[in-house]
């Protein structure tokens, strides 16, 4: 996780953005179902009538077949959702969040002072043991309320500690199974008490990545928390190549330190062709560098394919998202901590994080406000290796129904959700799981 940061003011950092609007989507206007082809009846079809896709002036119909966007005339007997005129844009991707350590729909937790990470951490454990509600349910709590607001899926970093074992791990595997038809979710084994300073980690990161707990394995800020570089990358790049999982590294170090880890970082992922399979969190110490050296780290990023996200926490360490996009950089936005020992603060709403990314980066134009947008909607689908849900054809029919003018508006105003659809089918309406 990353620590609050102090107050910062705003300059803006999304140059050249690009906009949502451009997109290919698929829309048949006139669609009838009644009078469609009937081959293929058996299939599952919906049509949502009278919908703006990306917030197009005129209203469509938009037809879903198998879970899929498509031009194709929708199935004889194909179910109708009237959209009522409302916008339908791509639900959102919440590329780095934390499930497992949330209070969501608890009680009011206080928080004591706290200055490093590792006081932080004796905080997480200190509320594990002393919540009634198991992680289980705490993370399907935040996590069934995130769909409500928009999100088809999530990278969850768990935390494994010999103060959890697997207990983190497994809750949100749980909530992962009970939120199958409506979330895509990736589960991070997160060691938040350091790797090589907390003895027996090491050994349970193994035996989640072994036993198929996890997707990756996660690494804290090797040089300043763990004081032993070689050492963590050592193991968790040997577990990715030994069972196939991929690496999400937090590294909140900024100057050279930072850049130290990342070299360290694109290094292993060289040697060990794990191209593809890494992503580096936070990285604080890529929004200060010059253009000049900001490009030959991008190239090296784009080289091996190694993704990255952030959280927008300030202007000075969200990182320059359109840039490296430049240089073929996949990068992700997350919602990060939600209501836990860290903070009192976060929502789950990738909607409300793609508003911060705009209000930090100081925004204006809607080319940038689209460009939010998409940081939202396509930055972690990349970052997680999922077809973007663009509304094209073809694509995953995940999308969002809201009533608003236009996408740059959505940014700025956030608008209810009124209805959430996942897999081509309503999964939550007026801000409740269906």
């Amino acid at each position: 996780m990353t620590p609050p940061p102090s107050p910062m003011s705003r300059r803006g950092v999304l140059a050249g953005a690009a906009s949502l609007a451009g997109a290919g989507v698929a829309m048949s206007a006139g669609v009838s179902p009644a009078a469609a082809d009937s081959r293929g009846a058996h299939r599952d079809a919906v049509v949502f009538r009278n919908v703006r896709p990306l917030g197009a002036a005129k209203p469509v119909d938009l037809t879903v077949v198998d879970g899929r966007v498509t031009r194709d005339r929708a199935p004889r007997g194909a179910k109708v959702i009237d959209g009522g005129g409302r916008i339908a844009l791509p639900s959102l991707v919440d590329a780095h969040i934390h499930p497992d350590k949330t209070t969501w729909g608890g009680e009011w937790v206080s928080r004591k002072p706290a200055d490093t990470i590792e006081e932080l951490a004796q905080q997480d454990a200190e509320l594990f043991r002393s919540q009634r509600r198991p992680v289980a349910e705490r993370a399907y709590a935040l996590m069934s309320h995130a769909v409500t607001r928009g999100t088809r899926a999530m990278r969850a970093h768990a935390d494994i500690a010999p103060a959890y074992g697997l207990a983190s791990v497994e809750g949100v595997g749980q909530a992962r199974e009970r939120l199958k038809h409506a979330l895509d979710v990736q589960i991070v084994a997160f060691p938040q008490h350091g790797v090589i300073r907390t003895p027996g980690t090491a050994e349970l990161l193994k035996e989640a990545a072994r036993s198929g707990l996890v997707d990756m394995v996660g690494g804290l800020d090797p040089i300043s928390f763990d004081h032993a570089m070689d050492e963590q990358l050592d193991l968790l790049f040997g577990l990715a190549d030994q069972y196939g999982v991929g690496v999400d590294i937090h590294l909140h170090d900024r100057g050279e330190t930072g850049l130290t880890v990342l070299r360290a970082i694109i290094d292993r992922t060289r040697v060990l062709s794990l191209k593809g399979k890494v992503t580096v969190s936070h990285v604080f110490c890529l929004p200060g560098l010059s253009a000049a050296e900001l490009a030959r780290t991008a190239a090296d990023l784009s080289e091996l394919d190694i993704a990255l996200t952030t959280v927008a926490p300030s202007a000075s360490l969200v990182l320059p998202i359109e840039k490296l996009r430049e240089h073929g950089v996949r990068v992700g936005l997350g919602s990060d901590g939600v209501r836990d020992s860290w903070s009192p603060f976060g929502n789950a709403d990738m909607f409300h994080r793609t508003h911060l990314l705009g209000w930090v980066t100081d925004v204006r134009l809607d080319k940038e406000l689209n460009a939010c947008y998409e940081a939202g909607a396509h930055g972690g689908s990349d970052v997680m290796r999922l077809p973007r849900a663009d509304l094209s054809p073809g694509s995953p029919a995940d999308f969002v129904l809201l009533r608003a003018e236009c996408l740059p508006q959505v940014v700025v105003d956030m608008p209810a959700r009124d209805m959430v659809v996942h897999g081509g089918r309503v999964v939550a309406r007026d801000g409740r799981l269906v």
